[in-house]
């Protein structure tokens, strides 16, 4: 069964080592090949390993998306192999991200304005919330976004973004969350004309 990760993962690699013997790591991107036989791709645009590619355990980061086969091949002191593992990793586009730029001071009840950066790829779909109430928007292809509410808060409140969905799929880690400050009204008082 595949593993899947986002571009820009780092996945680690392991077999339980058996004591005398060495791992080598290679990555394949064509299914097709004989893998006890034909070369491995070479590190560098679509993937690399940080820490190299010998060791029971190896950390793999994903440069670019689609699916790769990734080979162990186990070496006995003598030099020998007949013990091959095979896996596959399918690595999908990011997840979209949003950041929520702070605010501008408001008065009581005033709209707020907030300007959302994203990435990924527009449109975006998004949940909000102030912690109590959730509320959904969505951004065509606008980036950045100003979302209005209104009315605004008579108090400071919190606002950040609870999911964003766009085409590669749905990010369910919050963004920044941004608090809103908000001065009060003055008190009303009698205007006197002389």
């Amino acid at each position: 069964m595949a593993q899947t990760v986002y571009k820009g993962d780092t996945t680690p690699l392991s077999v339980i080592p058996v004591p005398g013997d060495t791992y080598k790591w290679e990555i394949y991107r064509d299914s097709t090949v004989n893998f006890a036989t034909a070369p491995a791709d070479t590190p560098g645009t679509t993937f690399t390993f940080p820490g190299g590619n010998i060791g029971p355990s190896v950390n793999v980061t994903w440069l670019d998306k689609g699916t790769y086969f990734f080979k162990v091949t186990a070496l006995n002191i003598t030099g020998c192999t007949n013990n091959i593992k095979i896996g596959i990793i399918r690595v999908k586009e990011n997840l979209p991200t949003a950041v929520i730029a702070d605010p501008a001071v408001i008065c009581a009840g005033v709209q707020v304005s907030l300007e959302i950066t994203f990435t990924g790829i527009g449109p975006w779909t998004f949940t909000y919330t102030d912690g109590t109430t959730d509320w959904t928007g969505s951004a065509g292809m606008t980036n950045p976004y100003t979302l209005i509410i209104t009315p605004g808060p008579v108090t400071d409140t919190d606002y950040w973004i609870k999911s964003l969905t766009d085409p590669n799929g749905t990010n369910t880690v919050i963004s920044n969350k941004v608090t809103q400050k908000v001065n009060p009204l003055p008190v009303p008082s009698a205007i006197h004309h002389n």
